[in-house]
This record gives structure tokens, C-alpha cells and sequence, in this order.
């Protein structure tokens, strides 16, 4: 079929039934202009809604080429469609098209697919991909404001989930305006594992995002200089690099997501072994992003141009992949296992060095007395879709004598027990002296090894177990008082590698010490719960039990 603005349909088409999600391109001006042409190649269109584009509908063709008038003398048939809103500029248009609560994506390359995650009650789950289908999955994408699905997709593959499984056997007729208005059954452990996770792609609107910055210099097209199209003093366009000083992975994040490359693996603060552009000045300086923008110009930045090393060599980079790895801790675990131990301080002279103690030790009568630590053991699994691995190579680790390992990462995780208005009473962090796959599900091999001086890494669909019983993995508590407190742990905090998903990599407890003993409970990921039952954990620990109804 021949684009729009080629040929027309006839009005016969514009039943309600009929509208599809595409970018207005055209002003109402432009739309009467084009409501006046008289050339048609289709007419009698009788979609149902359900269909994932036009050409799926019942229709005809008129015989030839396209004719001058449309049968039964009728008017060109004319769209008018709105954004999703993700990708309005409207303020006004973006408290209109509300966004929903009860469906998302997660673990993704590209804006628009992901793993399909409900929220049921409370509490986010999956959905097994028995009968998964494209009704079912363009629901899905219409409910999220992008277009009709392009792809059902099976056996997880945008990645594993974790939690519960709401959903199995979704069926759809196409017309719901949620997921949760399709027929689907509930299911338990023995029906359906996340290794069957449900995912998506939907059809995003086209938006010229990745037309605004480009990458030059790298040995291959995911990797390079960042160039952006900006206006000079002139009101001119060029294109222009940018001060590397505070450049991140989360900055490079976005880039490689606007030119449609994936993920970002490293951002680069240097760029000095890449050549190949003549564009030397400096454009932008102080880009600062969370991470999750469509395009770096939704990024702040500094109005006045400021940076203190403008040579080319310290403009900024990335290395984009399509692939990432995603870290989450076994929350329950943590719940099962903690307890308080009075370690005496002669036994904790290689903690102390590695910096593993409360600032008050040091003024501790050593080697007589004891600190009280929180002990737990911790679960890291790797449920991304590409392995972990320190951004470190091996040639730069730190080899620490009084344990016997190497350092990959000066800091791998940090433990807090917080206040409860959120202030730091205690923490602890852990260094990742050993990074390695210490189990595997079924049918994955373990490649990551810390003996003898081997690879470091966390394989996808692989976990690295901490012992409650091993140094360091602790947090001294021994100046906390009795009290209410929340117990926090997030892994890889200062996104030193690349990941797809960074909200799950905290988790949070309420925790009750009496000075004697310690209970955590409704442990939990950072983005396992809604919204409203999140604020609800933070407001009034110890209460979540009770505003949480797991199904």
C-alpha cells in the first residue's frame, strides 16, 4: 500500500473502530490541504480495532491506479492522533493522557518493549506467555500510550523477573483498554516460571530523536565521540562535543538509547585513542541526566558554556552494547538470615583495615572488647541479559594481603540502617573481593571463578552468595540504639557498570532492634511494590504487612 500522502482513503474508513496510533505530522491546516486531493486507492475499510495496522483490515483496491473519486462520492477519510505520554511537550496535555499505574515494562533495549509486569494489589508480578499473543501484547502497548505490538515475545526473552507471577493463559480480544480486561487465569509456582516471562514490542511514534546527536571516532558504530546539533552564537546549527568533566554512565545512557544502539557500557570522560571528526569546539558542559530520558536535550545542563578542560581529548564518549546486565538482591534471604553477633575486636583486625567498622573503633581498646555487628547473608543475582562484569580489568585490581583476594570494585554494595527520616545511623559497604557465580539455575553454566586469580563476573542466570559468616559482610551497629529503623543495601550505588534496570537494585526492611535482638521484615526490592504502598513502608514502618494483600 502506498504512503497516505500518496494516495487516499475514502471517508468510508473513518469509523471509531478504526484509529490507529501514528505522529500527527500535519497541522489542521494541512489536513484540510489534504482533504482536497482526488486521488484514492483504497475504500470500504471495516477494521474491527483489534488489527495491528491497516493493511490487516477488510478493504478494497481500487482497480488500477488510484482513481479520481472515491465510490458513492464520498469525502477523503482523514486521522487526526495524538502522542503517548511519553513523548508530549504539553504540560496541560500530559496531566490529560494520565499514565498508567497498573502495567510496565522492564529490561528493554529500546523505548516501547520490555518483560510485561501487573501490578496486583500491591504488589508487582509477571505474566507467563502461555497463549501470549499480539492481541493480548497490543493491549499492553496501546494501555501504555505507545502503538499497536510488532512482537509477542516469549520465553523471557527481554530478561527474567522476579516476585510473583500474576497472570497466565492472557487472552485478549483487542479492544480492552487494559490487560487486566482480558479473560486470564491465576496461576501457581508449578505452572509457570520467569524463565516463560512474557515481553513486547510495541510501534513508537516516529520522533527524529537520534538526528540530534551523533557518535564519530570509535572502532565501530557503538562506540565514539558524542556529538550534538546545537545552535552557535550565529543562530546557526553545527555540531559540537561535550565537556567530558561529570560525564557518566547515566549520561551515556541516554545517548546510546537516542541513537537506538542499546545500552550504555561505559561513558567516558576521555576520548584521547579516537580520531576521525573535524569537529573540535565544545558545545555543552555540566549534562546532567537521571538516566531514563527519550533524548540528551531532556538532560540539565549548564546555560552559560563552563568547562575546564576543552582540549578534544577530554570530550565526552561512550561505548554502547544491546545488551545488559541486571543485578537484584534475594530479599527474602536477607529477612531469613539476619542476626547480631559480638565479634571480639582481636578477630576483626583485617576488617578494620579493609574499612569495615564504624568510625568508632578506631578509638576502641584494641585488641580487648567487641563490636556488634548486624550479620545477613545476601543472594545477588544476575537477571539481565548480558553478564556482569567489573568495569576494572584484571590488571588493575587491588590485591589485599590480610584476606587473600583481589578488589574488582572499591565499592560493590553499601549497607545503611537509616532513621526513620531517612538519615544514616549505621553502614557498612563490601567491596567486591570476589566476584563469581556461586550457583546457577538449570541448564546455565558457571564462567566466573575468583581462584587462582580467575575471571570476575556474574553470569546471566547466575547468583554470587555472601555468607553471613564473611568478613565484612555485616553492619556495626554497635553505637545504634534501641529503635525502628529501616535496614538498606544497594548494590553497584555508584552505576559503575552499565545495567538495564537500576530500580531494582536497592532493597529495604523495616528493622526492629530492642537493643538485644533484631528483626527485619517486609523486605523487598526497590520497585516490587506500588508506589502508594512504598510511601506508606517509609511513613509507617512495620505497618506494610497490612496494607499489602499478595494473591
Amino acid at each position: 500500500m502506498r504512503k497516505l500522502d500518496e494516495a487516499h482513503l475514502c471517508e468510508s474508513v473513518g469509523d471509531s473502530t478504526s484509529t490507529y496510533f501514528m505522529k500527527d505530522q500535519k497541522s489542521v491546516t494541512g489536513l484540510y490541504t489534504e482533504r482536497q486531493k482526488n486521488h484514492f486507492l483504497v475504500h470500504s475499510v471495516a477494521c474491527l480495532g483489534t488489527e495491528m495496522h491497516l493493511a490487516a483490515c477488510p478493504l478494497e483496491f481500487n482497480k488500477g491506479n488510484a482513481t479520481a473519486s472515491c465510490p458513492g462520492g464520498v469525502l477523503p477519510a482523514v486521522v487526526s492522533c495524538i502522542p503517548g505520554p511519553l513523548y508530549t511537550h504539553s504540560l496541560a496535555l500530559k496531566k490529560k493522557l494520565k499514565t498508567t499505574t497498573s502495567v510496565r515494562l522492564k529490561g528493554g533495549t529500546h523505548q516501547g518493549e520490555g518483560r510485561v509486569e501487573v501490578l496486583r494489589g500491591s504488589e508487582w508480578g509477571t505474566v507467563c506467555d502461555d497463549r501470549w499473543n499480539l492481541q493480548a501484547a497490543s493491549v499492553v502497548c496501546r494501555e501504555l500510550g505507545f502503538g499497536s505490538a510488532k512482537e509477542a515475545l516469549t520465553g523471557a526473552r527481554m530478561g527474567q523477573g522476579v516476585g510473583p507471577i500474576h497472570m497466565n493463559e492472557v487472552q485478549c480480544s483487542g479492544q480492552e483498554r487494559s490487560i487486566w480486561n482480558c479473560r486470564f487465569k491465576n496461576i501457581t509456582s508449578e505452572d509457570c516460571q520467569h524463565t516463560e516471562d512474557a515481553s513486547v514490542r510495541c510501534n513508537t511514534p516516529y520522533m527524529g530523536f537520534h538526528k540530534m546527536v551523533r557518535i564519530t571516532g570509535g572502532r565501530s558504530q557503538y562506540e565514539g565521540r558524542v556529538e550534538v546539533l546545537s545552535l552557535d552564537v550565529n543562530r546557526t546549527q553545527r555540531w559540537g562535543l561535550l565537556c567530558g568533566e561529570g560525564w557518566s554512565t547515566r549520561e551515556a545512557m541516554v545517548v546510546c538509547r537516542q541513537l537506538g544502539l542499546g545500552y550504555a557500557n561505559h561513558g567516558l570522560q576521555e576520548t584521547w585513542y579516537w580520531d576521525g571528526s573535524n569537529v573540535t569546539d565544545m558545545a555543552w558542559s555540566g549534562v546532567k541526566c537521571v538516566g531514563d530520558e527519550l533524548a540528551l536535550s531532556q538532560c540539565q545542563r549548564h546555560k552559560v558554556f563552563s568547562c575546564q578542560k576543552t582540549a578534544t581529548r577530554f570530550a565526552a564518549g561512550v561505548i554502547c552494547s544491546e545488551t545488559a546486565s541486571d543485578l537484584v538482591l534475594n530479599a527474602p534471604l536477607v529477612q531469613q538470615t539476619v542476626y547480631i553477633e559480638d565479634r571480639p575486636l582481636h578477630m576483626l583486625y583485617c576488617a578494620a583495615e579493609e574499612d569495615c567498622l564504624s568510625k568508632s573503633a578506631a578509638k576502641a581498646n584494641w585488641p580487648y572488647g567487641h563490636r556488634r555487628l548486624l550479620r545477613f547473608s545476601s543472594e545477588i543475582r544476575n537477571i539481565g541479559r548480558a553478564d556482569f562484569k567489573p568495569k576494572a580489568g584484571r590488571h588493575s585490581w587491588v590485591w589485599h594481603a590480610c584476606h587473600g583476594h583481589y578488589h574488582s570494585m572499591d565499592i560493590f554494595t553499601h549497607y545503611d540502617l537509616l532513621s526513620l527520616n531517612g538519615s544514616k545511623v549505621a553502614e557498612g559497604h563490601k567491596a567486591s573481593f570476589c566476584l563469581e557465580d556461586s550457583e546457577c539455575q538449570d541448564g546455565v553454566a558457571k564462567r566466573y571463578e575468583c581462584a587462582n586469580f580467575g575471571d570476575q563476573g556474574i553470569t546471566v542466570g547466575c547468583w554470587d552468595l555472601y555468607r553471613h559468616d564473611i568478613d565484612c559482610q555485616w553492619v556495626d551497629i554497635t553505637d545504634v540504639k534501641p529503635g525502628n529503623y529501616i535496614f538498606q543495601v544497594v548494590i553497584n550505588p555508584n552505576f559503575e557498570v552499565a545495567e538495564s534496570d537500576f530500580t531494582n537494585n536497592a532493597m529495604k526492611c523495616n528493622c526492629k532492634y530492642d537493643g538485644h535482638r533484631i528483626w527485619l521484615h517486609n523486605c523487598h526490592i526497590g520497585d516490587a511494590f506500588s508506589e502508594e504502598a512504598e510511601r506508606k513502608f517509609e511513613k509507617y514502618p512495620g505497618q506494610l504487612n497490612n496494607q499489602i494483600t499478595r494473591k
